[in-house]
């Protein structure tokens, strides 16, 4: 519902509510309320606002917070997209998210000299077209320098908790002493209590984000980008929730 083309299922709804009963207060009173609802929603100031809820006590790892023993890098994938020309040749890419966090990821390997870097993502939609997120991911760690001795690959999760379990059992082999958690800044308080819940205690690392740029205007006015960081907030919301009602998070 978090789109434009849910917002225009909402609206369509009611226009045919108001078309079958003309004289409903109720069906007015849904246009109504849809309309400031997506309009909160679209305003980028409010979603900017409620989501640095989610990322107050997070600030960027330094050396000094990295304890000293083998340790092991997670990194958490967020989407790719795999284009093909009329031969079929593949070129996959990373979008922004996964993309900062393969460079906060990179930037953790050198300064701790870690033993091991876990890129991890599956297809939450799974189709011949594209690759799993995970494997897009190790292969630009592989093009920035990291060895491919040190890169482990998982491919199977299709979700946050699906990383947690299998991740886990990949890091229980490895006898690492310490694991640092790249992700973005609003997914890593889920990502931290997805882990924990599965026995694994780490360390975040968020990857940077790059400001807005708009003009003050775009701040405050419903826009797609406002209405796109919503779908990202409330998506962090009722992941919590859900992932606390279902005994994934702690």
């Amino acid at each position: 519902m978090f789109s434009s083309g849910g917002a225009v299922l909402v609206l369509v709804v009611g226009a045919l509510w108001i078309w079958r009963r003309p004289g409903s207060s109720w069906a007015r009173r849904w246009l109504i309320a849809a309309a400031l609802a997506y309009a909160g929603l679209s305003c980028y100031a409010l979603s900017y606002a409620t989501g640095r809820l989610f990322c107050a006590g997070f600030r960027p790892l330094t050396s000094s917070e990295v304890p000293s023993g083998a340790t092991a890098i997670v990194v958490l994938g967020s989407g790719s997209y795999t284009v093909r020309d009329w031969d079929n040749a593949r070129y996959p890419v990373l979008d922004r998210a996964s993309a900062a966090r393969v460079l906060e990821a990179l930037r953790v390997f050198k300064m701790t000299d870690a033993g091991w870097i876990i890129a991890s993502g599956g297809l939450p939609r799974p189709t011949e077209f594209d690759d799993p997120n995970g494997r897009t991911m190790r292969d630009a760690l592989i093009r920035s320098g990291v060895p491919e001795s040190r890169l482990l690959l998982e491919t199977e999760s299709l979700n946050t908790h699906d990383e947690a379990v299998i991740v886990g059992k990949m890091l229980r082999t490895l006898d690492a002493q310490h694991v640092i958690l790249v992700t973005s800044e609003i997914h890593m308080r889920r990502s931290l209590g997805t882990f924990r819940a599965q026995g694994i205690h780490t360390v975040p690392a968020i990857a940077r984000e790059p400001p807005p740029s708009m003009p003050w205007v775009a701040w405050l006015v419903p826009t797609e980008g406002g209405l796109n960081l919503a779908s990202d907030v409330w998506h962090e919301i009722f992941g919590l929730g859900y992932y606390a009602a279902r005994g994934w998070y702690r």
